[in-house]
């Protein structure tokens, strides 16, 4: 076959394309239908196609050979120099980017360069921007659907694959963080709530209610707390629903529940109770005993104040809660020595009985009874009145026990008491507290307090057999003397003792307080208002606990003073402010210890302030000043401390020396009222200001510019 002499005689030959002139604009091209070009047709077309370029033309150079395909998405163009390659699209690199729709002349800058002669066979895919005017779309014959003959054995290259989809973050579904969680932690967070914080939260909404009323929340039910608050028909419902968890239950002062007991079950809704309390309740006899029936696992058992409360009860706490240790039936008029028998012969764990103002102590057998078991450790019998010295030496030696020929004392094993309380016990004597003597020596805490009758010879006798006492108790016993109290001082208990009341003890005085400070040194509260102690017992107990700073571990930077002993020292006639301003300088004091020279340098110690002060409650007109002294001191304030102390001191000698009268008595006057002037700055200023007026309240005065009437 021949071939045509010129491209236009091809093209018209062909029939396939008209010519384009050139004014027309890439924009007013229309998309014409052809038919595929096949074989030699096709590769003439593309040779009409880059000779339409004048630049090319001019240059005479050959065909770009990156064209091979007649399907492919664009044309393909030799590339220029390197600065014409970030051009935008619109920029007229070649006539095969106008794809016979533009015929403006090339620039100059699109003149390829020798140094990208290797980028011919590149392929380079353009992306059309969606508003750029200049960018034409291709002819829908030249878009072909697959790129399978630009590479061979590949349907399809990289340029021709749509860009990949990112999948859409699928969001979180909602979801409640409360009711997801599983029901033990949510137990686990309320059981830290208060009882009237869950109540509060129980009106939230129907499932919290239902969470609130779980029985694992009420364990424990102690309305000692909030007893006044709590409504009857709210506590019912909390007994009722967590019943069978209740494992102590306190209802102390609830007398909102007197009308209750007997509705929905109330006494019946505790089967599991170890620990039960209705001390002040107003509850009926046969709901005290359904109560008890239904627990046989009780330990421990408060009837205090019942008027319900009968040797019935006790007869059914013998046969029903064998587990029993502790028993309060105190101010249960209604029971005596003969239910209590009961309980004691049933419950063989019992070891604490509190049973203040019950009748029968008189009776000698059940006295013995107790002697036998040998398994109180805490016996309260403050106002029985019917015990007597016959009954005491029952409970502590029993009844016709062998007697020690040497000794003279009954030979029987010591008694497990710990705590005896025989307060306010009129019927003992010297004779019943000395049976006490080497039959006790665990004893811990003794409660002889309103026994007039007693004196020095039965605690003589006594004391020194109790080596373990901690706490004595001997307020309002007229008749002891300063005698006692060097017995204690002497005593074995010495070292332990920590808490002493010689309260209304007129008789006791210097001569028996001075010894005990000097040797009782753990002492922590010591109760000696209305006897005849002196200002030479404050001062003692200032220097015993400035001793005992001086032992204990210097304080830190952080650290604050403690109170370490209490002293009631009140209505002592003997006691007067100089006493008093000897226990407030020395809670104030910073000792400074001596210098510590040796061979290199000298090194000097840092101070050393109080860690244990005394609290000290003395007369009223000037517990202020002690109150707000102690203040300052707890808060490590030791210089505003020791500045309210000395002006304190001031105000009470120019008041004395106001009080003499004589000559310049009206001078004295007015320096003891500028001496309280500047105590009372000092005092209500809180250790904030100083100088005389900043924080005392004054009284307004009228100025020149006043009320001119008044």
């Amino acid at each position: 076959m021949d071939q045509p002499t010129s491209i236009d005689a091809v093209v018209q030959t062909a029939g396939e394309i008209a010519p384009v002139s050139p004014a027309n604009s890439p924009t007013d091209a229309i998309p014409i239908d052809r038919p595929k070009l096949k074989g030699r047709h096709r590769i003439l077309q593309g040779l009409q196609r880059m000779g339409s370029s004048p630049s090319l033309a001019r240059m005479g150079r050959t065909p770009s050979s990156g064209y091979r395909g007649g399907k492919a998405s664009m044309s393909c163009v030799s590339l220029s120099s390197a600065g014409s390659y970030g051009h935008s699209y619109g920029s007229s690199w070649s006539s095969e980017l106008s794809n016979g729709y533009s015929t403006a002349p090339t620039s100059a800058s699109s003149t390829p360069s020798p140094d990208v002669q290797a980028f011919d066979n590149v392929r380079i895919r353009f992306v059309d921007a969606p508003n750029s005017p200049s960018s034409v779309p291709l002819p829908s014959d030249l878009r072909p659907n697959s790129r399978a003959g630009a590479l061979p054995g590949v349907d399809e290259d990289y340029f021709s694959r749509p860009a990949k989809q990112m999948k859409a973050h699928q969001r979180r579904p909602n979801f409640n963080f409360w009711a997801d969680m599983p029901h033990e932690l949510r137990i686990e967070i309320l059981s830290h709530l208060k009882p009237k914080e869950i109540v509060c939260a129980s009106s939230v909404s129907k499932k919290w209610l239902e969470m609130c009323f779980d029985g694992q929340l009420w364990a424990r039910l102690d309305t000692s707390e909030f007893y006044r608050d709590i409504p009857a028909d709210a506590l019912v419902n909390i007994i009722t629903t967590a019943g069978p968890f209740v494992r102590d239950l306190n209802l102390r002062g609830c007398v909102q529940l007197r009308d209750r007991w007997t509705q929905k079950g109330l006494s019946e809704a505790c089967r599991n109770l170890e620990n039960f309390s209705l001390e002040g309740c107003r509850i009926d006899r046969s709901s005290i005993h359904c109560f008890l029936l239904q627990n046989n696992r009780l330990v421990h058992i408060n009837l205090s104040g019942l008027a319900g409360a009968t040797n019935a009860a006790m007869k059914i706490i013998a046969s029903h809660c064998s587990k029993l240790e502790h028993l309060n039936v105190s101010w249960c008029n209604n029971i005596d020595t003969r239910g209590l028998r009961k309980v004691v012969e049933g419950c063989p764990n019992l070891k604490d009985l509190r049973a203040g103002e019950v009748r029968g102590w008189d009776d000698v057998e059940f006295m013995n009874e107790l002697f036998t078991r040998n398994t109180l450790e805490r016996l309260i019998l403050m106002n029985c009145d019917s015990i007597n010295d016959d009954s005491l030496a029952a409970l502590v030696e029993g009844i016709d026990t062998e007697v020690d020929v040497l000794t003279g004392r009954a030979m029987v094993p010591p008694r497990k008491l710990k705590h005896l309380d025989l307060t306010r016990c009129r019927g003992l004597t010297d004779g019943g507290i000395k049976k006490l003597a080497y039959n006790i020596p665990y004893l811990e805490g003794l409660q002889l307090s309103k026994c007039a009758v007693l004196t020095d010879a039965s605690l003589q006798a006594l004391l020194p057999t109790l080596p373990n006492l901690t706490h004595l108790d001997l307020e309002e016993l007229d008749e002891l003397t300063n005698v006692t109290l060097q017995t204690l001082s002497t005593s074995p208990c010495k070292a332990q003792l920590s808490h002493l009341s010689i309260s209304y003890c007129e008789l006791l005085g210097d001569a028996g307080m001075l010894p005990v400070l000097k040797s009782c040194t753990k002492l922590e509260t010591l109760d000696m208002d209305n006897t005849r102690i002196s200002d030479l017992v404050l001062a003692e107990a200032a220097a015993m606990m400035r001793a005992r700073n001086r032992v204990a571990r210097p304080l830190s930077g952080t650290e604050r003073p403690c109170t370490g002993l209490r002293i009631v020292a009140y209505d002592c006639a003997n006691v007067t402010w100089t006493g008093i301003r000897e226990v407030l300088s020395r809670n104030a004091e910073i000792t400074t210890p001596p210098r510590s020279t040796t061979t290199d340098s000298t090194t000097v110690a840092a101070p050393a302030y109080p860690r244990e002060i005394i609290q000290l409650k003395c007369f009223y007109n000037w517990q202020p000043t002690v109150d707000e002294h102690t203040k300052r001191v707890l808060r490590g304030e030791f210089a505003s401390a020791a500045r309210l102390e000395r002006k304190w001191a001031d105000w009470m000698m120019m008041n004395e020396e106001a009080g003499v009268g004589g000559a310049g008595n009206r001078r004295r006057r007015r320096r003891a009222r500028e001496a309280q002037a500047l105590h009372a700055d000092e005092e209500e200023g809180g250790g904030l200001l100083v100088g005389v007026g900043q924080g005392r309240r004054r009284r307004a005065r009228s100025g020149p510019g006043g009320c001119v009437v008044m």
